[in-house]
């Protein structure tokens, strides 16, 4: 055997020895996961135009943040109409809930004074009428003309006594009722104008990080469509998946230890929840290490202190140190 042969040999013996020692043989016996993170899609419920955009990917936000403003004309002008009938229906239920003003009072008290001498005046014709009449001085047509002015001027002095008791006692309470609704209505239609007009502010719902932003400004956003997606900062968690006969071993609550294969750094977790993976049909799992037909389980540990995870990347691999 020449020198050259004998160091192929040795350098394949190396080989050998450092594969069987590398990263996959050092974790064959554990369960390995992933990293993740609650994502979260933010998304308008108006259509408009994109004026502006306050931040970009990359971005750690705090909840009520403003991230983009969206034109919304059609809202701008609906505000204005609501406005101007809440104005108008407010001045009625204000008018109905006070009734007749001073000047209303002093027109009715005229009108009424007109009446009683109008009527005066015919009752004291039709006397005089009447009289002659019987005494057959004057022809039956003067008589009916004359008794209906008479008429005429009692019913006018009835109906100016009813619209002054009316002003005395007040609007019925219908009117105002009704009022009341038409004001309350209005201001109804204005809040609803508002909660829209509001909506030209996207602002984030929680502490997250903007990973990314679909479109630019001068763009039309539509309602639905995700502007925004992150993660959300305080929402992490690992998934590691388990075989049906591993699963027992677990118990919700208990505390757990992962490490980052990337950096070894050892997390503390709870476990929080136990869930059973979907399968299709005979084959519940893609893994060639888990039997056929065995369900597959996933394990939910949450990190008892969110702060430990906060430089972590999404689906970063964690290995289970405790079984």
């Amino acid at each position: 055997m020449n020198r050259n042969h004998s160091y192929i040999i040795i350098t394949a013996l190396l080989l050998s020895i450092l594969v069987g020692c590398g990263p996959k043989a050092q974790y064959k016996d554990k369960l390995a996961g992933k990293f993740k993170k609650e994502t979260i899609s933010i998304a308008p419920k108006m259509p408009g135009r994109i004026l502006h955009i306050y931040v970009k990917e990359g971005d750690v936000v705090k909840a009520g943040d403003t991230l983009a403003m969206i034109d919304l004309p059609e809202v701008e002008a609906k505000m204005m109409q609501a406005q101007g009938a809440c104005i108008a229906a407010k001045a009625q239920y204000e008018m109905a809930r006070n009734g007749a003003t001073r000047y209303d009072r002093q027109q009715i008290d005229a009108k009424l004074d007109a009446a009683k001498e109008q009527f005066k005046f015919a009752q004291k014709s039709f006397s005089r009428i009447k009289a002659m009449m019987a005494d057959s001085l004057v022809p039956p047509q003067k008589y009916d003309e004359t008794f209906e002015k008479y008429s005429a001027a009692r019913a006018q002095l009835d109906a100016v006594t009813s619209m002054k008791n009316d002003i005395e006692h007040g609007v019925r309470p219908e009117k105002v009722e009704m009022a009341l609704g038409d004001y309350q209505r209005a201001e109804g239609a204005l809040a609803e104008t508002k909660v829209a007009y509001a909506e030209k502010y996207i602002i984030a719902p929680k502490n997250m990080s903007i990973e990314t932003i679909t479109l630019k400004a001068g763009e039309l956003l539509l309602p639905g469509y995700n502007l925004f997606t992150g993660y959300e900062t305080e929402g992490s968690w690992f998934r590691i998946t388990v075989a049906e006969k591993q699963v027992m071993n677990f118990k919700i609550g208990q505390e757990y230890t992962v490490k980052v294969v990337a950096n070894n750094k050892l997390i503390s977790c709870k476990l929080a929840a136990v869930k059973q993976l979907a399968s299709y049909a005979e084959k519940s799992s893609s893994y060639a290490n888990y039997e056929m037909g065995e369900s597959v389980y996933e394990l939910k540990l949450v990190p008892v202190n969110q702060g430990d995870v906060k430089d972590l990347y999404a689906n970063i691999t964690v290995i289970l140190e405790d079984k």
